[in-house]
């Protein structure tokens, strides 16, 4: 390495998380796009003079491959209960009317200030699973993607990568029943859909952000729309990324199974091409057989942990997900908690719990629990985004995470023990030190430099809302 060498686009970790397990003395570097460029290992931290160098271990950044910002605005609003039994089903009637009232800038500012959290919290992208399309009695807005304009500007104020999923809706039950009064507000058409993807690829495009589809569920689009809408889809665009509820509730395997003889994954795996391009939402609810062929489609398993317990949907088998070498990552998805370290916490309790073993989650390659999950979490939700955000690698989107090496829960620990730390031991206090998105800082000191501004902004907003209801 040169004395002259240039100091910017680099950064020096004594101990950083590679896709092949922790490296000391790394010495990362990115060019002017925001890739980074080489990463080298054992280097001579002395030979690293002007260089900056990570207070804390370096994580890859991770992808949150499932979320629906505007419910941030509702979390913390039904834990209380309604009914003799409350279920996924009453939960989803109160979301609706809170759904009712959102207007564009309500949208934004509540994406904004959640985008912001998650980048506090170590997500540097996010896929935005986006259905809330139209105006408030149905009717489309002018211009008719200006729902999915306001999440791609706060994605870009956040300073968040983003792969925007619009969603296809269409009917509200297995046999296309008709729509409900509370998702008029999701209703397209095929063709609208589509042409709603040709007008935001540009947007899209300008931003670095990836554009793709989320057809809503089996209960939600009839075979033939599905089909059509996925081939239009890649008509467009061949690798573009596929997301769809699938077998979230028991509820809804009794119904898919009554309307067509099958669960509904065993229905998609017989009745689509799924494949890596595929991310099966939840997926909570399978048998050994969707297991086995679903891993071996390559799709991933889109989990969201602290939704699903919130939810009450049930526990994912991830072991034996795993066993088929299953691909796999997390999203917040309601947005009950933002934080990637608590949605790996929690996967790994409910197979604690579930199994009644410790340390479920890990390999003999990887045996610490917080290194394995979240490998294995950066390189499914890489995946799902159909982006280049798969970790600390030449060609990767430069997108890290520093670790604070004096939090008290880290402080003094081997890397891989400042991990497992991070993720079971921080005691809901963050030990995210510094976040780093294509090369650009965008969180120093545990804070985003908009942190309290948009959570003025989310708080009016949410105020608003509920002045209304």
């Amino acid at each position: 390495m040169s004395d002259a060498m240039n100091t910017h686009n680099q950064l020096f970790a004594a101990q950083a998380l590679l896709p092949t397990g922790w490296a000391q003395n790394v010495l990362l570097r990115w060019d002017a796009q925001g890739l980074f460029s080489s990463i080298e290992t054992g280097v001579d931290a002395a030979r690293c003079a002007g260089v900056a160098q990570a207070g804390g271990p370096v994580l890859p950044g991770m992808p949150n491959l499932h979320s629906h910002a505007f419910q941030r605005g509702f979390a913390g609003l039904s834990e209380f209960r309604g009914q003799a039994q409350d279920s996924f089903w009453s939960w989803r009637n109160l979301m609706y009317r809170f759904a009712a009232r959102l207007g564009p800038q309500h949208l934004e500012a509540i994406a904004t200030w959640l985008y912001i959290e998650m980048l506090e919290a170590g997500y540097t992208s996010v896929c935005e699973f986006h259905y809330l399309h139209h105006q408030p009695d149905g009717q489309a807005y002018a211009p008719d993607g200006e729902l999915s304009l306001a999440l791609l500007r706060a994605a870009q104020t956040a300073g968040i990568g983003i792969t925007l999923l619009p969603v296809l809706y269409q009917n509200s039950g297995f046999g296309g029943q008709a729509p409900n009064d509370g998702q008029k507000r999701f209703i397209r058409s095929t063709d609208n859909m589509l042409r709603l993807l040709e007008t935001l690829a540009p947007a899209c495009a300008a931003q670095g952000a990836a554009l793709g589809l989320a057809p809503h569920s089996l209960r939600a689009v009839a075979p033939e729309a599905l089909q059509e809408a996925v081939q239009g889809l890649h008509a467009l665009s061949a690798q573009a990324p596929v997301h769809i509820h699938i077998a979230e509730q028991m509820a809804e395997v009794n119904a898919c199974v009554a309307w067509s003889g099958q669960r509904p994954v065993a229905w998609l795996l017989d009745h689509m091409p799924v494949d890596a391009r595929w991310c099966l939402v939840h997926a909570t609810h399978m048998d050994a057989a969707e297991y086995a062929a679903a891993a071996a489609s390559q799709a991933v398993a889109g989990l969201c942990p602290l939704t699903e317990a919130n939810l009450g949907d049930g526990i994912f088998d991830l072991p034996r997900w795993q066993a088929g070498a299953g691909r796999w990552g997390i999203g917040s998805d309601s947005h009950i908690g933002v934080n990637a370290a608590e949605e790996l916490m929690m996967l790994e309790y409910s197979q604690r719990l579930q199994s009644q073993q410790r340390n479920v989650a890990a390999s003999a390659q990887q045996p610490h629990v917080g290194s394995h999950m979240l490998l294995a979490a950066v390189q499914g939700g890489a995946q799902a985004s159909g982006r280049a955000v798969a970790g600390l690698a030449v060609g990767q989107q430069a997108d890290f995470v520093v670790l604070d090496g004096q939090h008290l829960a880290l402080a003094g620990l081997p890397a891989a023990e400042q991990l497992d730390a991070h993720v079971f031991a921080s005691s809901r206090s963050s030990a995210v030190a510094s976040v780093w998105v294509g090369g650009q800082c965008r969180v120093a000191d545990g804070r985003h430099r908009l942190h309290h501004s948009a959570q003025r902004g989310f708080v009016a907003a949410r105020s608003e809302l509920l002045q209304e209801t």
